[in-house]
């Protein structure tokens, strides 16, 4: 059994705060991704958007694609509708061998909109939640009986932030859907980290090892701050760097059998934490708590 690890762009090139990171690019970010030792990547809006330019941008650069973002809109989408809007990046991804989309719903998410407080973000019911669920699930049907796996990205600002929605999307849901874990997510979502991961394991797809500063989301919650300011204060961080016991996870990952991606997306303020520098300690965060957990790291 063995895992890869890769790592999102989002410390070099940060799609929703460009001003952010306008000093690195996107051939930097690859480039030094990989002289730390990450073989995978996933996808930025920076990169090429062709199937056959981004194929290529990336063999340049010797590293794979690991999934990327999908943003949905089933919520407000009928399934078909929802399936031809998808359709282009899911064939990219057959094409390229990626393990699957990361899909999160966007439709109404205030994570983008700096002027809204994260504690305002939209939340369903149950009820609702579940009814989403099913919706949800023809979408993602349709994209595995296409051969890409789905995996769902529960996200702070959105309609599945919190522990609870993501049981009852689970619940309410085919086993289609897939869950991509992100440990930061959860735990800025009021969540406990391990219940959920060994309550939802079988349906775990794809991991982001995200830490957290507990001081700054604390301030952000106390203080009505919107998520993109959590992010610039600093709330994220690469794995190691926070208050997040990567250990526990990456033994409860081995005891699962866990053989997919664990991909590091830590964005924050590249004038306080260096890409480079960051990115290099959780890479060597991660690579401790594999070899002490018996979890192989593929090449």
């Amino acid at each position: 059994m063995s895992v890869k690890i890769g790592i999102s762009p989002i410390a070099w090139q940060n799609d929703d705060l460009p001003d952010l990171t306008a000093a690195y690019t996107m051939e930097q970010a690859l480039k030094e991704a990989r002289e730390i030792g990450y073989t995978g990547v996933e996808r930025g809006q920076r990169m090429p958007h062709d199937t056959e330019g981004l194929r290529a941008y990336l063999d340049a650069y010797d590293i794979a694609l690991c999934g990327g973002w999908c943003s949905g809109n089933t919520l407000v989408n009928d399934a078909a509708t929802e399936m031809a809007a998808i359709r282009q990046q899911v064939d990219q991804f057959i094409a390229l061998d990626s393990p699957c989309i990361v899909y999160a719903e966007c439709s109404n998410t205030v994570q983008g909109k700096q002027n809204v407080p994260v504690n305002k973000r939209p939340k369903l019911s149950r009820d609702e939640v579940m009814a989403y669920a099913g919706k949800l699930s023809e979408v993602a049907k349709w994209v595995t009986d296409r051969g890409m796996p789905f995996a769902y990205h529960h996200h702070m600002g959105s309609i599945i932030e919190a522990e609870e929605d993501v049981n009852w999307l689970m619940e309410g849901s085919s086993s289609e859907v897939k869950l991509c874990f992100d440990t930061g997510h959860l735990l800025f979502g009021g969540g406990d980290v391990m219940a959920t991961l060994n309550r939802w394991g079988d349906r775990v797809h794809h991991v982001h090892y995200k830490d957290i500063r507990p001081d700054v989301v604390t301030d952000v919650r106390a203080n009505d701050r919107s998520f993109l300011d959590a992010v610039i204060a600093g709330a994220f961080t690469v794995p190691g760097d926070g208050c997040i016991d990567f250990q526990a996870v990456t033994d409860a990952l081995k005891a699962m059998d866990y053989k997919g991606w664990i991909v590091v997306e830590a964005e924050q303020d590249p004038a306080k934490a260096p890409p480079y520098d960051y990115s290099k300690r959780g890479y060597e965060h991660i690579l401790k708590v594999c070899s002490k957990a018996g979890l192989e790291i593929a090449d």
